[in-house]
């Protein structure tokens, strides 16, 4: 099950949303989560990992169906305090999903598989649950903010003590042992975690600069093809009957 928010964690992190440098990076990892989906209204989403329910919202506001799933009942209190009535919530974890094969049009993992302690697992369990997309978007280990935060944890214990951080090759690798070669797309956002405005945002979305591969979250779309198995089948085959035509009527005797 990997790390569960306790109450003071729900509230740190909360605190955290709420901080003023916070807007910037929540909208472009914001436009990088709906670029990648390019979601249609009507669409079903799974949040697995919704926490207080901050991803949820740009969903929300694009017409789509969402519902999310957390272990933490402390983060799914703040989440439907923020959200009322207009997400689903649920209480569990990613590696056993309480929902049946195909049940959502997409799922999503927002800087959630990191706490998760078999996070191959979870990424089977959303591609069981999703039939077209699955999203992910994790904190990245060659990030230089996310190198900080690694850091600053062998002297401050946080929250990031407990957290996984992935590179773009684990996670593929992880990926395509699980479901073979499936079409997998990647970007990155927050290249400039320090640089903030109009002229820094129109920067950080352009397609060329998030090719790289040092970008604070990476953000990874994933198709699961369905595989089949053929086997050839040996068809045996009646010789016909050879046909005896009919002698017709017989003359009798006078």
């Amino acid at each position: 099950m990997g790390h569960v928010f306790d109450f003071n964690d729900a509230k740190d992190y909360q605190r955290w949303l709420n901080s003023p440098n916070r807007h910037f990076a929540a909208e472009l990892e914001s436009r990088l989560m709906i670029d990648m989906l390019k979601p249609l209204p009507g669409e079903t989403l799974l949040d697995i990992g919704c926490g207080t329910g901050a991803s949820l919202k740009p969903f929300l506001d694009f017409g789509l169906q969402v519902t999310g799933i957390d272990p933490s009942p402390y983060m799914l209190d703040i989440a439907a305090q923020r959200l009322g009535h207009r997400v689903d919530l649920h209480r569990g974890t990613a590696e056993e999903l309480p929902f049946e094969d195909n049940a959502f049009d997409c799922a999503l993992f927002f800087t959630s598989l990191e706490f998760t302690q078999r996070p191959a697992k979870a990424i089977e369990e959303a591609c069981r649950v999703a039939k077209d997309t699955v999203i992910i978007c994790v904190l990245n280990r060659y990030a230089p903010l996310n190198m900080g935060r690694r850091l600053k944890g062998f002297f401050i214990p946080d929250i990031y003590n407990q957290a996984h951080f992935f590179s773009i090759w684990e996670l593929k690798q992880i990926l395509y042992a699980i479901l073979g070669k499936v079409p997998v797309k990647w970007r990155t956002t927050l290249q400039f975690p320090f640089t903030y405005g109009s002229m820094a945002g129109w920067v950080e979305n352009r397609r060329l600069v998030q090719r790289s591969c040092f970008g604070s979250l990476i953000g990874m779309r994933i198709k699961p093809v369905p595989k089949f198995r053929s086997r050839p089948l040996v068809l045996k085959l009646k010789k016909p009957k050879s046909y005896k035509p009919a002698t017709g009527w017989t003359r009798m005797g006078p």
